[in-house]
C-alpha cells in the first residue's frame, strides 16, 4: 500500500465536568466547567502494511492503521497510556447511536470532528490519539474502527507480551477474583502479562468461564450451567417423562 502522509490539524476542544446524551437527540453532548483551547502537534501515519516491532499486520487497511498508531505510540514511549485511550475509543464506538453518526454520510467532517474534540476533551485523551481519530474522520475511514482497534490490540498483545483473558461470569467479579484469575492465567500461559475483558451472562447461574489463548480457544469452564449439563448427559435424562 502507498505511503500515507497526513497534514497537520490544529482544532479545539473544550473540557468539561459532565456530559449527557439528550432522548431527542442522542449524539449531543451537553457540557459544563471552562473552556480551553489546545493546538495539537502534527500526526504523521505512514500506511505500509510491513513488519513492525515485532509484530507482522495483516495487509489490510485497518491493520495498517492499526500498525501505525502502535509505532507513534512505541516511538514517543506511551504504548500503555496510548492502550488506555483506546478503551475509551472502544467503549465510544461500541453505542451503535455513535457509530452510525460517523458512518453517515449526510453529516459534514466538520461536525463529526466537533464530537470528537468534546469526546478528547472529556476522556483526556493524548493529542496523537485525537489527532489520529481525526485523520480516519478526514479520510473517511472511521467506519473501519473497530477492525483497527482490534488489530491494535494484536499488535500491543506482541510487543507487551500480554495474554488476553475472557472472563464471562453471572455478575460482575471483584478486583480480588480478576487478579487471581488473572494470575492461574499467567501460570498456565507464560505471559509476562495478563489483561481481563469482563463479560457478564446470566444464563451461566453460578460460577464462571475463562477463554484465553490465539482467538480465545482455549476455554476453562467453572459455571453451573456447565455442570448442570454434564450431570443431564450423565443421568440421560432426555428419555424420562415425568408423570403428571
Amino acid at each position: 500500500m502507498a505511503a500515507l502522509q497526513q497534514t497537520p490539524i490544529t482544532f479545539q476542544y473544550s473540557s468539561r465536568v459532565t456530559a449527557k446524551l439528550h432522548p431527542q437527540n442522542p449524539l449531543k453532548l451537553s457540557f459544563s466547567g471552562s473552556s480551553s483551547f489546545l493546538k495539537l502537534p502534527k500526526l504523521t501515519v505512514k500506511i505500509t502494511g510491513k513488519r513492525r516491532g515485532g509484530a507482522r499486520m495483516a495487509d489490510s487497511a485497518a491493520g495498517s492503521y492499526a500498525q501505525a498508531l502502535a509505532d507513534v505510540a512505541k516511538s514517543n514511549q506511551t504504548l500503555e497510556s496510548t492502550a488506555a485511550d483506546l478503551e475509551k475509543v472502544e467503549k465510544l464506538f461500541s453505542e451503535p447511536a455513535v457509530k452510525e453518526y460517523f458512518i453517515n454520510p449526510t453529516i459534514s467532517i466538520e461536525k463529526k470532528r466537533e464530537l470528537l474534540d468534546e469526546f478528547a476533551g472529556s476522556s483526556k485523551l493524548q493529542p496523537h490519539v485525537v489527532n489520529f481519530l481525526n485523520i480516519l474522520v478526514d479520510m473517511k475511514r472511521i467506519d473501519l474502527i473497530k477492525e483497527i482497534l482490534k488489530d491494535f490490540w494484536v499488535v500491543y498483545n506482541k510487543l507487551t507480551d500480554t495474554e488476553v483473558a475472557i472472563v464471562t461470569s453471572v455478575v460482575k467479579l471483584d478486583s480480588q477474583h480478576l487478579a487471581q484469575i488473572a494470575k492461574g492465567v499467567q501460570r498456565l500461559t507464560g505471559a509476562k502479562n495478563v489483561r481481563i475483558k469482563t463479560v457478564i451472562d446470566p444464563s451461566l447461574v453460578a460460577g464462571f468461564t475463562i477463554r484465553y489463548g490465539s482467538s480465545a480457544s482455549k476455554l476453562i469452564d467453572m459455571s453451573v450451567k456447565k455442570q448442570l449439563e454434564e450431570i443431564t448427559a450423565q443421568l440421560d435424562l432426555g428419555d424420562i417423562q415425568l408423570a403428571v
